[in-house]
């Protein structure tokens, strides 16, 4: 019967060791593997970081320069804008008086200059009345 007990793989001495270091290398394996990807995902994570800050360099060029073109365009765009409204405008301004002259309504400058000379010919008028009363 001790033969028979020898023979089971639960009493062989070289079979536990043999498990044993099996065991031993698996469990050194998982940890290399561990450290490894600890070490790869460090490289990896930094690698990411600086294409992150190339990209984001590059994009800010490219957007920095849509933004330029868009703001030239609005820009130009708005300069026409700006002398077609004043075209416009002048050409408004031109009929309307153009109109208010047929009519016979004079300008406002036209009303002005005329008052002007009115006030000089009042005080012109006083003077000379003044100067008749003076003489009787």
């Amino acid at each position: 019967m001790s033969d028979e007990n020898d023979q089971k793989p639960d009493n062989d001495p070289q079979l536990a060791a043999r498990i044993k270091g099996s065991a031993r290398q698996i469990w050194l394996a998982g940890l290399g593997a561990y450290t490894k990807a600890e070490e790869d995902t460090g490289r990896l994570f930094e690698r990411l970081v600086q294409e992150g800050e190339q990209l984001e360099s590059k994009t800010r060029g490219v957007v920095g320069k849509q933004i330029k073109s868009v703001e030239d365009r609005v820009e130009g765009v708005r300069e026409r804008a700006t002398g077609t409204w004043d075209r416009l405008e002048t050409m408004f301004d031109e009929r309307v008086s153009g109109a208010l002259r047929r009519l016979g309504i004079h300008r406002r400058e036209e009303i002005e200059a005329l008052e002007r000379r009115i006030e000089v010919l009042e005080s012109e008028l006083k003077r000379l009345q003044q100067g008749t009363d003076d003489e009787e």
